[in-house]
């Protein structure tokens, strides 16, 4: 099976980190930093240098991997002066951690002061580290632990309650969003759908795409391109599985994106 790189003009103009360069956005500062090819720097988001032509950028998750790809910092906007928080990933990860082991969602306050943070500070730190708020880490989470449960739980009520879900209408209200596809149909292996996919490289190694025509139901990482493809015809043997045309590697440009830079949202 072949991986897509994404290196094109068209990929690098639907990644949402060109729309924070094209923008000069502030907020986009420390965390991702982009190089250009044609002059050999890289700069900050916000640099107000001339806009590079799309084909001669690249992304760089830190200061130090665009430096070891051979490039130096920008003169203007001095990207490699950008101060880290020390501890403040560790603390972000811990948080995860708990909102994973709970069976129900600790309030903002209980949670800030689990990690040392004040309420509003973490709720900050939180959103700009996962792209998420808390409260939307832990319904993602639920969600996981429904798609765990729809494989082996005796019926679908069973699976929504165990999931901890307060009752069926609310995961019903999310269905689409949750599955990607009816209840019964990924309960049965993704019987009678169809799914388009699509596998590429981000800097944590391959990721993998699928989607119905009801919504996204998978989005995987690893090391090998292959082994989540296994995965994913694992997880739905009696679905139709397709091959990503190029306008759903548009969408996969979008996803690397948001792995890259979740503060820039999806």
């Amino acid at each position: 099976m072949k991986t897509r790189a994404f290196s094109t003009p068209t990929v690098i103009t639907h990644d949402p980190r060109w729309a924070a360069v094209r923008a000069r956005n502030k907020e986009a500062d420390g965390q991702f930093v982009y190089s250009v090819r044609s002059t050999g720097v890289y700069c900050r988001p916000s640099c107000p240098a001339r806009l590079a032509k799309p084909e001669n950028v690249s992304f760089h998750r830190s200061c130090a991997e665009a430096e070891t790809a051979g490039f130096r910092p920008c003169k203007r906007c001095k990207p490699n002066s950008l101060t880290a928080h020390k501890g403040h990933a560790e603390k972000i990860e811990s948080a995860c951690r708990i909102l994973e082991a709970s069976e129900s969602l600790p309030t903002l306050e209980t949670l800030a002061q689990q990690v040392g943070l004040s309420a509003s500070h973490f709720h900050r730190l939180f959103k700009q580290s996962m792209g998420l708020t808390p409260a939307e880490y832990a319904r993602r989470q639920r969600e996981e632990r429904l798609r765990q449960h729809l494989r082996r739980s005796g019926s679908i009520t069973d699976a929504i309650f165990d999931a901890g879900y307060a009752s069926n209408s609310r995961f019903y209200e999310r269905a689409d969003a949750v599955l990607g596809m009816k209840a019964q149909n990924y309960r049965k292996g993704g019987a009678e759908t169809e799914i388009r996919f699509a596998v590429g490289q981000c800097s944590l190694g391959a990721i993998l795409v699928a989607q119905s025509e009801r919504g996204i139901c998978a989005i995987s990482l690893g090391d090998d391109p292959d082994a989540l493809l296994r995965s994913l015809q694992n997880d739905f043997p009696r679905a139709t599985l397709v091959g990503g045309d190029r306008k759903f590697e548009q969408w996969m440009a979008k996803i690397v994106g948001f792995v890259e830079a979740p503060h820039l949202g999806l």
